[in-house]
């Protein structure tokens, strides 16, 4: 027993100088204490979402902090382009679940971790399952989810008389790489920029003319995008929207633009970069996942012990050309869609020309918005209707036809409140028309 407490002692001793005595970076409201590594590795409950790239390296990095209660949950399976940078996995593995696979390496290596894996979207779990959590860590390549987790967070929070309950805060640390490039930042639902407040810190997707697309391909991404573009939806082999994520959709879309790459004799279509293309993959790098999940696991560290004060908030990474890192404080946006707890307002010029398709052309490529697939609702008399739904195929039938349709020929009025639904968050949206035409006019 006492050969056990000694070897802990000496096993955690590097954690216990930093939390059990007070530095010259300590936080101010810092109180050393023993209890301290105590709670880290007892209590502090913590959720890794994502078991790529950076989410083996936030696991390993988490573990060996000494937390031991993490839960860890992935959508996807192992597959052999994996092996050369997701450290947590061998090629016995290929074709389970990498949350599965990563949570036992980490139990069976690091005694007395418990990682509990989640093979499912992060969209399958409602709010009870993520207000168990102290702190969120995010290893995405997905704006979307990152978008819908932010949302789900937001969400948790509870008002007073209009003043945060900072009881409600889960705080998340979000990383992100891209080649040589990456970032991490820590966000404080309600209190600092959230994710939704910085949409255009993302880099826009490459996207290729559709004349060359449909008339003079040259490269093999034309061929995979005439395929994505133009035959699925005039298709539509499985009555539904494409998921970059089914095996049976990429296969599907690899074959068509195989074929389409033999009539224009350009070679290079694998099943490889068709995943790539249709879920805009960019190559990554093992030492930029292995810096930004360092930066990530110690925010983690920081937040739950307060021995230091947290990033502020936002820290950009760059090794293209040396190694360059900046951070800053992202501003949170006063009238963010998800956060800022006002009403969003739409200002609409002339609703009697403006047609129900081009609202969603505004929701979906507006810098503000950048909606996948917006399904929008109303209520007109006391009665809800449906305005236009893509996601379901019977409701996108009976609602085609409102997409031609003016906002008056809808009986939309000023001041008029949209539901507004959409994959990049968990809760209805509401956004109000405001009409920028006088009464005489309206009349």
């Amino acid at each position: 027993m006492v050969e056990a407490q000694e070897s802990s002692q000496k096993r955690w001793g590097h954690l216990r100088k930093v939390l059990e005595r007070p530095g010259p970076f300590s936080h101010p409201e810092f109180e050393p204490s023993s209890e301290i590594l105590d709670f880290i590795m007892t209590s502090c409950n913590i959720l890794v979402i994502g078991a790529g790239g950076l989410g083996c390296e936030l696991l390993k990095d988490l573990a060996l902090m000494g937390f031991k209660q993490i839960h860890v949950i992935d959508m996807d399976t192992i597959d052999l382009s994996n092996l050369n940078r997701q450290f947590l996995f061998r090629h016995k593995d290929l074709g389970s679940s990498k949350s599965e696979v990563a949570a036992a390496f980490i139990n069976k290596r690091i005694v007395g971790c418990q990682v509990t894996p989640h093979f499912c979207k992060i969209q399958d779990y409602d709010e009870s399952f993520y207000r168990q959590f102290h702190i969120i860590v995010c290893g995405l390549d997905s704006i979307v989810a990152r978008r819908w987790i932010n949302g789900m967070l937001v969400s948790l929070l509870t008002y007073d008389d209009g003043v945060l309950d900072q009881q409600t805060v889960i705080p998340m640390v979000d990383g992100g790489t891209e080649g040589f490039k990456g970032n991490a930042r820590v966000i404080l639902p309600g209190m600092s920029a959230c994710v939704e407040c910085t949409l255009d810190l993302y880099p826009p997707q490459v996207n290729y003319p559709l004349c060359t697309i449909a008339n003079t391909p040259r490269l093999p991404e034309h061929c995979i995008e005439y395929v994505k573009l133009i035959l699925w939806p005039k298709e539509n082999p499985f009555n539904t929207t494409l998921d970059g994520d089914d095996s049976q959709h990429i296969s599907w879309i690899y074959e068509r633009a195989v074929e389409r790459a033999l009539q224009f004799n350009i070679p290079g279509v694998t099943y490889r970069l068709v995943q790539g293309v249709v879920k805009h993959i960019i190559p990554a790098v093992a030492s930029t996942n292995a810096v930004i999940a360092g930066v990530c696991a110690t925010e983690v560290f920081k937040i739950a012990t307060s021995c230091c004060v947290p990033l502020n908030n936002y820290m950009v990474f760059n090794d293209v050309d040396g190694i360059y890192t900046y951070t800053y404080e992202a501003e949170k946006k006063e009238n963010c869609l998800i956060c800022s707890q006002v009403p969003q307002v739409i200002e609409i010029s002339d609703p009697y020309k403006m047609k129900l398709k081009q609202l969603l052309e505004l929701l979906s490529e507006s810098t503000a918005y950048q909606m996948k697939s917006p399904g929008l609702t109303t209520i007109i008399d006391g009665k809800n209707k449906t305005l236009y739904m893509s996601t379901i195929k019977s409701i996108e039938e009976r609602t085609r036809d409102n997409l031609t349709k003016t906002l008056i020929d809808l009986g939309l009025k000023d001041g008029q409140d949209i539901l507004v639904a959409d994959v990049t968050s968990p809760s209805t949206l509401v956004i109000k028309l405001k009409y920028l035409i006088n009464d005489v006019e309206m009349n």
